[in-house]
Order: structure tokens, then C-alpha cells, then sequence
């Protein structure tokens, strides 16, 4: 069992605040705990400066576009739903500029809420598709 202790005593802290600080502890191990496990995150076998630097950034940006997307979901799924569900979202050409979305749940759609994004729709035009990325430039 790891146990960890916040100098408080030289900073006026409020008990409240104390208490607060020692409660956000979890976060940080269940961040290490997403980017080890979900993430998959591990050391690769690369010794370039500036392949380590890509690496590690890469793994970084995953885990803050997880985090952003489950406080903009509100808290209510794990890292390991959202990363499920963002791995079965694909679609397919049916014909010429009309593409079928074959996958959607719960998570998608509190997704695709948070996101201003309407998932439920099973087809889509090209056209449709260009709209909702230039949307998500903006």
C-alpha cells in the first residue's frame, strides 16, 4: 500500500482545503492507472530524443482528449468505455458520397452530445461529414 503526505503546514492552508488535496490524491493514481493500462501507454523501445518526445506526447494527448471527454460527459463513463466505444465507431462507403455508420451505444451518443454531433443518424452524405469537421475546427 503507497502512502503519500502533503506539507501543509507552511502554507495557511484552510482544514477544508487540506482535506480536498488529500482527496484529489486518487485522481493522480487513477491517471497513471489509465495511461499504464488503458492507454497502454508503456515504455517502447526507442532511443532517439525525438522519438521519445513523440511518443510521450502522443500518450499525453490521449489522455487529456479521455479526460476532456469524460468531463464533458459528465463524469458518468470510465476511460475504458470511452476508448471501447471510440474503437467500434467506423463506417463504411455504401455508395458513391453515402456512408454507413454501423456502430452506436449510449457512450456514443453522450459523445456525440457533449460534442454537438448527432450520432444517431446510420447514414451519412460526404457532404454532411465536411460539415461536421469543419464544425469541430471552429
Amino acid at each position: 500500500m503507497k502512502s503519500y503526505a502533503i506539507v501543509t503546514s507552511e502554507l495557511g492552508m484552510a482544514d477544508g482545503d487540506i482535506i480536498d488535496t488529500y482527496r484529489g490524491l486518487w485522481e493522480i493514481e487513477e491517471t497513471f492507472k489509465v495511461t499504464k493500462g488503458t492507454l497502454e501507454a508503456r515504455p517502447v523501445y526507442v532511443s532517439r530524443k525525438d522519438r521519445i518526445r513523440a511518443h510521450f506526447l502522443t500518450c499525453f494527448i490521449s489522455l487529456v482528449i479521455i479526460r476532456l471527454l469524460q468531463k464533458k460527459t459528465g463524469r458518468k463513463y470510465s476511460p475504458e468505455k470511452i476508448i471501447e466505444c471510440l474503437n467500434n465507431i467506423s463506417c463504411s462507403n455504401e455508395q458513391d458520397s453515402l456512408y454507413l455508420f454501423d456502430y452506436r451505444s449510449k457512450v456514443s451518443d453522450a459523445i456525440g452530445d457533449a460534442l454537438g454531433i448527432d450520432f444517431t443518424k446510420k447514414r451519412l452524405r460526404r457532404g454532411e461529414i465536411k460539415n461536421i469537421l469543419a464544425e469541430s475546427k471552429k
